[in-house]
């Protein structure tokens, strides 16, 4: 249980890095001030200030977000009207640091109960010093300036010209788009990966690469190196069409039609009934022929790469046409049960895992659903076709309206896995 654990948070964390990693370096390229990295959710236990951005680990594995300058509105949060503020000014008296927190320890400054601040456009700050509403004064507000939040967490102001909105079209589109591919590049990497670990790896072609002593197929006379190209009339042109043709005519007589040294052949067998969970299927003991290459194990991590991301459509595409139901979505139980699956099979079976898990995040993100990526993405295109920027207000309503949606939606399929997983 505590390598499954491990395990969980490890490839939890490299997934929310990968992705959020991406969005970050695009909005770093295109001007825009990402003011928190966070790994994870919930109270912080780890944070650091570097190159004007907050890097945050917080205490749940189960998440993680950028904050870009201009997409949330946490100043306004923490510098309300009235607020008890302490400002550290530098040499030009510009504030350089607001403390918010209320821990008046942090540094020696000019205590302040707030009264109005603009750290968006005009860069100033005033209230009454030491709390004399005789005394209302009136700072600015160095372009950089820090704000520490209530939680002690310290964050850079977010002026008008750094914050996302400021941005060109196309370099918003590309850092809403960079966070699923950058989880499409590490999959694929990682698939990549997979096929230098394994000994060989398989090619999918009907070729025949070792028939097990004994076997219903080696009684039957095939050998190593038949190529298979019938299952009674059916053609087959691959192992995946192959293996489909056979496993489901357990006990079934089946004629096989193979080509050995340029001669075609045709024997008649019956496949051994297997029981595979609760169905049974016909085995007839033949394996795939591997290869070893360079090249072969390239093609093979972007052959598994391109029918991983296939059946993610395929599935998406059923729940379209057949009706939604919880038990075809999964949050972080589900993800939790097939890390210990795939812990069970070792090294090769948690790089399947991550990979696999890896492009459906990707592909998820890209679903135009509002508060997702692709629904950003979506509202990208609308402002590029009626050449105006979406209003500001109307965005963020579109967005919230989604993003409680999602909360919903999460909080019923972790139900559902609870149910699926620990209870029935």
């Amino acid at each position: 249980m505590i390598v499954t654990i491990i395990t969980f948070i490890l490839v939890f964390g490299i997934l929310v890095l990968v992705h959020e990693y991406g969005h970050y370096y695009f909005a770093k390229r295109a001007g825009i001030l990402v003011r928190e990295f966070s790994i994870g959710m919930g109270p912080k236990i780890w944070w650091k200030r570097k190159n004007g951005t907050t890097y945050t680990v917080r205490i749940l594995p189960v998440g993680g977000y950028v904050r870009l300058a201009g997409n949330d509105d946490e100043d306004e949060e923490e510098l309300r009207p009235g607020t008890p503020v302490t400002l550290q000014l530098n040499d030009q008296d510009e504030v350089v640091t607001i403390n918010a927190s209320g821990k008046s320890t942090l540094f020696q400054g000019i205590p302040l109960q707030l009264v109005a601040s603009d750290l968006t456009d005009g860069l100033w700050i005033k209230g009454y010093v030491n709390g004399d509403e005789d005394n209302l004064k009136q700072y600015p507000v160095n372009h950089d300036a820090v704000v520490i939040e209530h939680d002690g967490t310290a964050v850079q102001i977010a002026p008008r010209d750094v914050q996302f909105r400021s941005a060109s079209l196309p370099a918003r589109m590309m850092t809403n788009f960079a966070g699923p591919m950058n989880n499409f590049i590490l999959s694929l990497i990682v698939f990549i990966i997979l096929g230098f670990t394994l000994a060989g790896v398989p090619t999918n072609s009907n070729q025949v690469g070792k028939v097990n002593s004994g076997s219903v197929a080696a009684q039957a006379g095939l050998k190593a190196g038949d190529q298979i190209t019938r299952v009674n009339n059916t053609q087959v042109k691959n192992w995946t069409d192959l293996s489909a043709n056979l496993s489901d005519k357990p006990g079934q007589r089946v004629r096989v039609t193979y080509v050995r040294n340029n001669h075609q052949k045709t024997v008649t067998l019956v496949p051994k009934t297997v029981k595979q969970g609760k169905q049974k299927v016909g085995q007839i003991g033949i394996i795939e022929q591997e290869r070893t290459g360079f090249k072969d194990r390239l093609l093979f991590g972007w052959q598994q790469f391109v029918q991983a991301g296939t059946l993610i459509f395929a599935v998406l595409g059923h729940m379209f046409t057949h009706g939604f139901s919880l038990n075809d979505l999964g949050g972080p139980v589900a993800i939790y049960a097939g890390t210990s699956q795939a812990t069970a099979l070792g090294f090769n079976g948690v790089l399947n895992f991550l990979a696999l898990l890896s492009i459906n995040l990707g592909i998820v993100n890209l679903l135009p659903i509002p508060a997702l990526d692709g629904g950003k993405l979506l509202l990208n295109i609308i402002e590029a076709v009626i050449r105006r920027p979406i209003p500001e207000k109307a965005e963020g309503i579109v967005t919230m309206i989604g993003f409680m949606i999602l909360l919903i939606l999460m909080i019923l399929v972790t139900w559902n896995d609870i149910q699926r997983y620990f209870i029935r």
